[in-house]
């Protein structure tokens, strides 16, 4: 019962207090650690972070729900600084903080090692949540997650491996097989596990079944692999990377809301749980310290060394690896040009987490100043935490790093759909059917409403409600009513319960589907376009953007459609043509006049008329610039 009581305990903090922190708009995970260091020192019961907790039930789940999420597209594409950080980084760390601590204490080479190999791996679940939460390029935040996924691996094979080499003494050619057997094993069982679960998802439609066997894959790949000597953290990574990638065509619609549904809650409450977790473990390492046989000054120069060491260590070696990724006959990909602030940001989100501190708690207990070791750790992973990451965002603001363009993410999800449209339609032109209903005509007009929403977060007429939004704000209320209206009729006992749950259901899932996009429209209003051509259309290379109208006043332009006032309508948003310079409504307009205008004349390109957009489309390839 107390064990059922402190679960309890620690799962209503962590909600309250991230519940504050989004109010209040901070960081979680910086209130959590600094409410578990006060925590810590209450009268209750001492929780002590066992290494078995935080390795086995708190870390595959952890890395298979961020590999899940984590783009196996992105990744590759940014394989090489993921590498570089995830590998080189954490072994360079280990090495500059195993000097600094055997220069300051009384300690074994093994056991400075050690203590590197524990500081080594930064934990990124801090530093992107407060990445996203402030906006931080794409870029970064991937390479934050992919650092984050395989750098847990090196740094527990090199601790591992220094462990091994207190006890009994190993060579070089020892320490990098076992980086070989840690990794290669790793890989294969993850690839192992992977194979077998989508042979299994290929024959299963049971969406309760198949999140239960979500649940179960982390904890399977990273025992599998630790059995065979192989890298536990790398099979749940390399699992969740693979499944993830292949979840549209091994899971059903169903599998995959339920799944992303469920690892959601998971993941929320598993990450912000781990920093209420470190902070609680500040008394006993504090506490245990008071019995060194080191000196006081000692003491408080190895931890501030060890600080200061893995900080300007990850400065050095990603300031220093900017030039590594430009060399000659390098990935073209790894060597784009990328701003120094961009590196100068990425180096200082290197906040370390609880992997840090159950690494720790792994060092021998017969090893010397052991006590003295914990406190190092505990001091980077607080330090690190408390110091750069109320920091990273003022420094990202400072070197004004631009945040991802919401217009980008308009353009591109619209023209996605628009592509995904034309596929569906000319699947639909093979088919047999004998339509005497107006099905087809029903199908084209749901896809026609659903890509118009997407093409009218990018603009509409000035203080205007666009169709979509129209729609979804009067559908909302007509749920809503329906809803209510259901809710009568249940409580009056006349209609099965599992027929009133299906109806529910089903109100539950439409609304749920309606693009409630008025935050993302306000924020694509604020923001400029930037052209990027995409899939090296002809049509657009040939006809080149023209300077947008400027919106200095946030007023209409003065231009309108001509064919709409001679029709009497309202133009929803307004194209120019980039051969004749005509200047028609969009699609989502009663007139469709800009359609209109190519299928008469087939010019091919269209520019938005509308203030300070410059994005443009080609009607013969359904592409966007």
């Amino acid at each position: 019962m107390e064990v059922a009581l402190l679960l309890i305990s620690l799962t209503l903090v962590v909600l309250v207090v991230t519940a504050v922190s989004r109010r209040l708009d901070v960081p979680a995970p910086l209130v959590l650690t600094v409410v578990g260091v006060i925590g810590s020192y209450l009268p209750i019961r001492d929780l002590e972070l066992e290494p078995e907790i935080v390795l086995l039930w708190l870390l595959p789940p952890l890395l298979y729900s961020a590999a899940l999420e984590t783009s196996l597209v992105d990744f590759r594409a940014q394989k090489r600084p993921i590498l570089l950080l995830s590998v080189g980084l954490v072994l360079f760390t280990t090495a500059g903080v195993a000097v600094v601590v055997h220069a300051l204490a009384p300690v074994s080479w093994p056991a400075a090692f050690a203590i590197g190999a524990v500081v080594g791996p930064p934990d990124a679940v801090a530093a992107i949540a407060i990445g996203r939460r402030i906006g931080l390029p794409r870029r970064i935040v991937t390479i934050l997650e992919g650092e984050s996924l395989f750098n847990d691996a090196t740094a527990l094979v090199a601790l591992r491996t220094a462990i091994a080499a207190g006890a009994v003494g190993i060579s070089a050619w020892d320490v990098g097989w076992e980086f070989v057997v840690a990794a290669g094993g790793g890989a294969l069982v993850g690839f192992v596990v992977y194979k077998v679960v989508a042979l299994v998802r290929l024959r299963l439609d049971d969406s309760p079944v198949d999140v239960g066997i979500s649940l179960v894959i982390p904890f399977t790949a990273y025992v599998a692999a630790e059995e065979f000597g192989g890298s536990g953290v790398i099979a749940v990574v390399v699992a969740g990377l693979l499944l993830g990638h292949r979840a549209p065509v091994l899971q059903t619609a169903q599998s995959r809301i339920a799944e992303r549904t469920t690892w959601g809650t998971v993941a929320f409450l598993l990450e912000n749980s781990v920093f209420l977790l470190i902070g609680l473990q500040a008394h006993a390492i504090i506490g245990a310290v008071g019995e060194s046989e080191l000196s006081g000054g000692t003491i408080v120069a190895v931890c501030a060394a060890t600080l200061a060491a893995v900080i300007v260590l990850r400065l050095v070696w990603v300031m220093g690896t900017r030039a590594a990724l430009r060399i000659p006959g390098a990935d073209p990909a790894a060597r784009a040009q990328t701003p120094w602030t961009y590196s100068l940001v990425l180096g200082w989100a290197g906040m370390r987490g609880v992997v840090t501190l159950a690494a720790a708690f792994i060092i021998p207990a017969s090893t010397p100043h052991r006590e003295v070791l914990l406190l190092a750790a505990f001091t980077v992973v607080a330090g690190t935490l408390l110091l750069q990451g109320p920091t990273l965002p003022l420094l990202a603001r400072r070197l004004q790093i631009p945040s991802p363009d919401p217009m980008d993410d308009a353009l591109a999800r619209a023209t996605l759909l628009q592509q995904a449209s034309k596929a569906g339609f000319a699947r639909l032109e093979q088919l047999e059917y004998d339509d005497r209903h107006g099905v087809i005509d029903t199908i084209s007009a749901r896809i026609d409403q659903r890509n118009f929403a997407a093409w009218e977060r990018l603009s509409t007429v000035a203080d205007a409600e666009a169709p979509s939004d129209l729609y979804a704000r009067a559908r909302l209320e007509m749920i809503d009513a329906e809803r209510h209206r259901v809710l009568e009729i249940r409580d009056g006992g006349t209609v099965p319960a599992d027929v009133v749950s299906d109806v529910l259901a089903s109100l539950d899932v439409e609304e749920s589907m309606i693009d409630r996009a008025n935050e993302q429209r306000a924020a694509v209003v604020r923001a400029q376009a930037r052209t990027v051509l995409e899939g090296g259309c002809d049509h657009l290379a040939e006809h080149p953007a023209i300077p947008p109208v400027r919106n200095l006043e946030k007023e209409g332009t003065g231009e309108t459609c001509p064919d709409c006032l001679r029709e009497g309508t309202t133009p929803v948003a307004l194209r120019r043509c980039l051969s004749c310079g005509y200047v028609g409504c969009c699609d989502s307009s009663p007139g469709q006049h800009s359609t209109k205008h190519f299928h008469e004349t087939a010019h091919p390109v269209m520019q938005s008329a509308e203030p300070d957009e410059d994005w443009r489309w080609c009607y013969v390839h359904h592409l966007t610039a």
